[in-house]
């Protein structure tokens, strides 16, 4: 259920590429920013000493978000906890929804257990940007219902991407049509805070100015770039059973101050 206004002086990220940030801008330290750092950036000014973990790393399956960051995740105690996972599952053939359902709630319970306001997010619609994706969209919308039902809880907050259409536009996705761009990531991040309770600073459900059209050669361009660049490699990892995350550390494990 929607959250009240308050402070929080601690923030713990966990889920995979989504939540680490990836396509947003690059930072300094050579990590993607992200909608998770803005949103601990705009809670630091809210609170002293404030502190941020971010323990997402990309490719990861519900089952890995749940045996590698759930327990660093609730020992560090924080007051805030942003949780996104099953969407990488969802994506390979042969899902197992009940599986993905039966984590996804266990992950939610163990952080709702030690007393931290939970976020959760409803997947976008992949059907009204990305063809040949209307296989996913039963178990999309199973995992949609699920969410939200989760957010009937005291304490748990649900980010309803899904019914925002401003992300059927390509605009709002990175190059691979997979992850978010600088302005995707900009919109999730004031949907969390609209979640906790903080004023709008824009309507981030609204659409962008139109864009010029894109003639059809250059769609087909587009298309045949993407299944070279990205769509192929991807399929070669999941053949090989590996993973964009193997042996990749979390781009900020610890928790603390943010700045």
């Amino acid at each position: 259920m929607p959250t009240t206004e308050r402070s929080y002086a601690s923030y713990v990220a966990v889920g995979d590429s989504f939540t680490e940030g990836m396509c947003d801008d690059l930072l300094p330290d050579g990590h993607y920013r992200g909608w998770a750092d803005r949103v601990a950036e705009a809670l630091a000014t809210e609170a002293d000493d404030f502190r941020y973990a971010n323990l997402a790393v990309r490719g990861k399956l519900i089952g890995q978000i749940h045996d590698e960051q759930l327990a660093t995740a609730a020992a560090m105690g924080a007051e805030l906890v942003t949780l996104a996972g099953g969407l990488n599952d969802v994506l390979r053939p042969g899902c197992d929804i009940d599986r993905v359902e039966r984590l996804l709630g266990r992950c939610a319970a163990e952080l709702r257990a030690t007393g931290a306001t939970v976020v959760l997010f409803t997947s976008t619609d992949p059907t009204r940007r990305m063809a040949g994706s209307a296989r996913l969209l039963p178990a999309i919308l199973r995992l949609k219902a699920f969410v939200q039902e989760l957010g009937r809880q005291d304490g748990v907050a649900v980010v309803d991407l899904f019914s925002a259409p401003c992300f059927d536009d390509r605009r709002l996705w990175a190059e691979d049509r997979l992850h978010l761009s600088p302005e995707g990531h900009r919109r999730v991040a004031e949907g969390v805070l609209e979640a906790l309770g903080r004023p709008a600073a824009f309507d981030w459900r609204a659409p962008l100015p139109a864009a010029a059209p894109t003639g059809r050669t250059e769609k087909l361009r587009e298309d045949a770039r993407w299944l070279g660049t990205h769509v192929g490699p991807w399929i070669g990892r999941r053949l090989t059973g590996r993973s964009s995350g193997d042996g990749r550390p979390a781009k900020r494990p610890e928790l603390l101050p943010y700045g």
